[in-house]
């Protein structure tokens, strides 16, 4: 989910703390529960079309539940995620 990115942030999704779980069956279905950083984004279809991409050798399916608890906030960044927005300019 690393090659994942979020198209408005440029950073990854998982660096970006929006991947809450992952859950992978015997047969190799895969449900992720993943949130946005704002409800209102119009790019969930591309991310899941990253996501079935990143994924879609490696599991029969993949399938994302989008969450909204708990909220995301940037509490959730990764030092990684961070250290990629101060790259970019962000001042977090």
């Amino acid at each position: 989910m690393k090659e994942v990115i979020d198209p408005e942030l440029m950073v990854n999704v998982v660096d970006l703390g929006l991947v809450y779980d992952i859950d992978i069956d015997d047969e190799l279905n895969v449900t992720i529960d993943m949130t946005l950083t704002s409800p209102a984004c119009p790019l969930t279809d591309q991310i899941e079309w990253e996501a079935q991409a990143a994924l879609g050798q490696l599991a029969r399916s993949v399938t994302i539940n989008w969450v909204w608890l708990p909220p995301w906030t940037i509490d959730m960044i990764t030092d990684d995620g961070r250290e990629q927005l101060q790259a970019i300019g962000f001042m977090i």
